[in-house]
């Protein structure tokens, strides 16, 4: 089994990389986001998973461990294969995924092309308990644990969503303020998020 190559790459396509490694180009398959930190001619490291099947040898290639075991968690659930596991990671980086999970966010996660609202419900209902700890941790702050908002902070995430800002800095913002406050009413809670987003 392969688990990580490293080499040249030797071309890049809109969902393959070719990497040469000691002579030989390995052609793997890689989300988006993987192939956007590759560079033509540069050196380049990558976690493998590999695939065999009847008629193909299959390898598909990310930049991180985190992210292969995303790959390999999201096949887990019924009718995910290797293509759709690649469209959502090339969609949704780790992190996103964790809060899309942690939120049950379905349209989050229907933004990946080929998932259906009705593929995205079972994602978000099979994999809410099977992914890792959903913590936010910002850069020297307390970790917050993410959980689906309700009342009062559902609806202040609703109203933070419609001022433009995307679901995921909407969530963790009005965490921070309930923790701050302890709590609290809607507007109290927006005015707060609002204040920390702006610091």
């Amino acid at each position: 089994m392969i688990g990580k190559l490293t080499g040249t790459v030797d071309t890049l396509a809109e969902d393959h990389v070719i990497l040469d490694v000691g002579g030989v180009g390995y052609l793997v398959q890689c989300p988006s986001s993987t192939l956007s930190r590759l560079t033509m001619g540069a050196h380049a490291s990558l976690m493998i998973e590999m695939k065999v099947s009847d008629d193909a040898i299959r390898l598909y290639g990310f930049a991180s461990a985190e992210e292969r075991e995303w790959f390999r968690l999201l096949q887990t659930v019924q009718s995910v294969g290797s293509k759709v596991a690649l469209a959502v990671l090339s969609t949704l980086s780790p992190r996103d995924l964790q809060r899309a999970l942690a939120l049950s966010d379905k349209a989050m996660i229907g933004r990946a092309p080929g998932v259906g609202p009705k593929l995205a419900l079972r994602i978000a209902t099979e994999l809410k308990d099977k992914a890792p700890a959903m913590l936010l941790r910002g850069e020297g702050e307390t970790a917050i644990p993410l959980v689906a908002p309700r009342g009062p902070e559902a609806d202040a995430v609703s109203a933070l969503t419609h001022l433009g800002y995307s679901e995921g800095a909407a969530a963790t913002a009005v965490a921070r303020a309930a923790q701050e406050l302890g709590g609290g009413e809607t507007g109290a809670l927006i005015r707060e998020a609002l204040r920390s987003m702006g610091r």
